[in-house]
């Protein structure tokens, strides 16, 4: 089977778009153009096209599972797409910005499980957004605005949440990184310790709501005006709300700007204004510190696996081995994190 077989090439096709969309009930003859696979997404295939219908555009994103009949779902992402799509139009009533859902794809579609959604416009890579000047205005009052989106989105009412959402305690989740570290061969001294501190230092929770999982720089969409639209739910799950505020300033999520704590854009007390605007509330910096650390030990493991995906071959792509070897930078990131808090 050819790379292109194996990524979706020979599935995604304007003619089966067409049908899919027909099937899902859009109305009068469907032509798709411009239909191009996007770079980046290391787990699920995102695609651009324009739906056009009596000579109007419209800019639609089908993202789908690049899974072959067969395979597990677990080995991309712990949330299933459907569950994925069901979210957006659920934050969205909360006036969080995100793509608006066309429709929701099953296993019996011709192009398997998936959505599709509006494209939205703006700029998603970070270091555009960090050093073009045409963004200047929007970095000013970004971090201010991730934190009040965040605080919408942890408004969700939990008894809304697709049962598909991964809700798992603080302790089961540090547990599943210490299985993780014993699977790779907790090589790395500078883990276990962080590791250790988590569990010794575990903030009290007062609260256990929805999060994105991944809210930072990178999956943020950003135009002149500030924030357009939150991407790539595929990691929501249930935990503190601090952790989505405390993962958005991880230094990894910095690209270089660590002068600049909230994403490379902003500053600490911009992020925790725009918070408590919106909750009424905002952690304490000691609290956020805790989920830097945490974050930094989450890319540290996102490494390994990388690495043991690329060792094993099964997966030994240029981007597998590129990621894993960076797992050095989560160990100098955790000893200037923990310094002084031994």
């Amino acid at each position: 089977m050819s790379s292109e077989q194996a990524s979706g090439g020979d599935v995604v096709t304007p003619l089966a778009l067409a049908d899919v969309l027909a099937s899902h009930g859009a109305d009068g003859e469907n032509s798709i153009q411009g239909l191009r696979r996007l770079s980046g997404g290391a787990n699920m295939e995102t695609w651009a096209f324009d739906l056009v219908q009596e000579s109007v555009a419209r800019p639609l994103i089908l993202r789908r599972s690049p899974l072959r009949p067969g395979e597990s779902a677990a080995a991309v992402s712990e949330l299933p797409l459907s569950a994925e799509a069901a979210l957006l139009p659920l934050v969205a009533e909360q006036g969080v910005p995100v793509p608006t859902v066309l429709c929701a794809l099953s296993e019996s579609d011709i192009l398997g499980p998936g959505y599709i959604m509006s494209r939205e416009r703006g700029e998603a890579l970070p270091g555009r957004i960090l050093a073009d000047d045409r963004y200047a205005a929007a970095r000013r009052h970004l971090a201010w605005q991730c934190g009040e989106t965040l605080a919408r989105l942890h408004r969700v009412n939990p008894e809304q949440i697709p049962r598909e959402v991964p809700n798992q305690t603080l302790s089961e989740r540090l547990d599943g990184h210490q299985g993780l570290l014993d699977r790779f061969g907790n090589a790395s001294p500078v883990h276990q310790l962080a590791l250790n501190w988590l569990r010794q230092h575990a903030p009290p929770q007062r609260r256990h709501c929805l999060l994105h999982g991944d809210f930072r720089n990178g999956n943020l969409l950003v135009d002149e005006q500030g924030l357009v639209a939150v991407l790539d739910w595929e990691l929501a799950h249930c935990g503190d709300p601090a952790e989505d505020l405390g993962y958005l300033c991880g230094n990894v999520w910095r690209f270089g700007y660590s002068d600049k704590p909230v994403g490379g854009f902003g500053d600490y007390d911009e992020l925790l204004a725009g918070y408590r605007e919106v909750a009424g509330w905002a952690p304490d910096m000691d609290t956020i510190h805790y989920w830097e650390v945490f974050c930094a030990l989450g890319w540290g493991l996102v490494c390994l696996t990388m690495v043991d995906l690329y060792r094993s071959g099964a997966d030994p792509t240029l981007e597998r081995a590129a990621v894993g070897r960076r797992v050095s930078e989560s160990e100098m990131d955790l000893l200037l994190l923990l310094e002084d808090r031994l």
